[in-house]
């Protein structure tokens, strides 16, 4: 088959159009205000979860609230339900991510933290009925989400509204604790971001 570049280049600009479109749909209420105040506040650690792709994100979460001076840990619902439990101490806060608000092992990673002392606990779905709404005290609602794919099944759209979702999250409890490039530095010595926090890099 002859490449055809502009039939490419218009499937990739429809892609990230839907992925964009979605991001701007999100609902974004009082819940969210609710979220960022129970990070900024929490005693102990931030956990994030999810499984498969919305686990990546998870892993992404805390990666980014720990860079901004935020302590958090992610905690892998499968092994979670193996001895991974143990990270979690009275007064964490989770959050976690399911599209469909089913995930069995987040479901499970809920009611088990529940026993040892988490909460509060922030859900992060789009289904308008799941398991994961019911036992969350805090809601995010992403939407209703379309996903771009042909074949009405990669979740790219919804991830991309999760990652969304989560730096929102972060940036804004980041700001909210007077964070400064200084404790971004301190935290992120190495590499080009270091430097830069430092004001010893272009």
């Amino acid at each position: 088959m002859a490449p055809d570049r502009s039939t490419i280049t218009a499937r990739i600009a429809e892609v990230m159009a839907a992925e964009a479109a979605a991001i701007a749909a999100v609902p974004v209420t009082e819940a969210f205000g609710d979220a960022v105040l129970a990070i900024e506040s929490c005693a102990g650690k931030v956990l994030t979860t999810g499984m498969g792709k919305a686990g990546h994100v998870a892993r992404k979460m805390a990666a980014t609230l720990c860079s901004t001076a935020r302590p958090a840990v992610f905690l892998h619902p499968g092994e979670a339900l193996h001895g991974d439990l143990g990270l979690v101490g009275p007064g964490d806060v989770l959050v976690a991510f399911s599209n469909s608000g089913r995930t069995r092992e987040v479901i499970d990673v809920i009611d088990l933290g529940r026993r040892l002392g988490l909460g509060p606990i922030i859900g992060v779905t789009s289904h308008a009925e799941s398991p994961l709404r019911d036992r969350c005290d805090i809601l995010l609602d992403m939407g209703p989400i379309t996903e771009p794919c042909r074949l009405g099944l990669t979740p790219t759209a919804s991830i991309a509204v999760m990652l969304a979702i989560a730096d929102a999250l972060a940036l804004t409890t980041m700001e909210r604790r007077g964070v400064t490039a200084a404790d971004f530095g301190i935290r992120h010595h190495g590499g080009y971001l270091g430097r830069k926090a430092r004001g010893d890099g272009d």
